[in-house]
């Protein structure tokens, strides 16, 4: 498998598309961790509601084990006042557990979202043409070796390609009668057309 192409200018070409898009991808993550964090501090708030209602029911539970000893109805105001403790301090610690753990998982869902979404629309665009120019990297570069193996018909064939399916402008670069060449048998130079066109330095003669 050819991951690059062999001529200078395409394989500058690809490999800095493909440091730009493992850029990209990081700096997704970079913004993603970044949101998450500022999202999560929210649960900072949870947090406080958790510690002011603990406060309270020490305060409400302070306050029973002081009338705990009263004669008569002691007991009775204990009872109470570790009741209402453990319903206003409670509820506010059970508020602020709820605040702090939908908070978290806010952040987590909006730091995935944020690297997942425009990393997986980047790669969408970025990978299907360069598993193609992969594919026609590999696939050029198998039938310009078994060209300089083969020769002979497999080499006309690839001419005969060269000539009638690149564009005419690539074959100029490398003979001023393409179609000439072919029908004389002068192969060479169409072939290093159909190599160049797929990014490969032509198979040397």
């Amino acid at each position: 498998m050819r991951l690059y192409p062999e001529l200078p200018a395409r394989r500058t070409a690809t490999a800095v598309r493909d440091v730009l898009t493992v850029l990209a991808v990081v700096l997704f993550a970079v913004l993603a961790v970044r949101v998450h964090d500022r999202v999560d501090a929210l649960s900072a708030a949870g947090r406080g509601a958790q510690d002011a209602g603990r406060s309270v029911q020490q305060g409400f539970d302070t306050a029973a084990g002081a009338v705990g000893g009263v004669p008569i109805v002691g007991g009775e105001l204990e009872s109470a006042l570790s009741d209402a403790g453990q319903k206003t301090g409670g509820e506010a610690v059970e508020a602020g557990k709820a605040g702090e753990q939908a908070a978290k998982d806010a952040a987590n869902l909006l730091g995935w979202l944020t690297f997942l979404i425009p990393t997986g629309l980047l790669l969408s665009l970025v990978l299907p043409p360069r598993v193609t120019q992969v594919r026609t990297l590999s696939s050029a570069a198998r039938a310009l070796r078994l060209t300089d193996r083969a020769g002979g018909d497999h080499e006309r064939l690839l001419a005969s390609r060269a000539a009638f399916a690149l564009p005419y402008a690539t074959l100029l670069r490398h003979t001023p009668d393409p179609l000439g060449d072919l029908a004389a048998g002068r192969h060479d130079r169409l072939v290093a057309a159909l190599a160049e066109d797929a990014g490969l330095r032509a198979p040397a003669r």
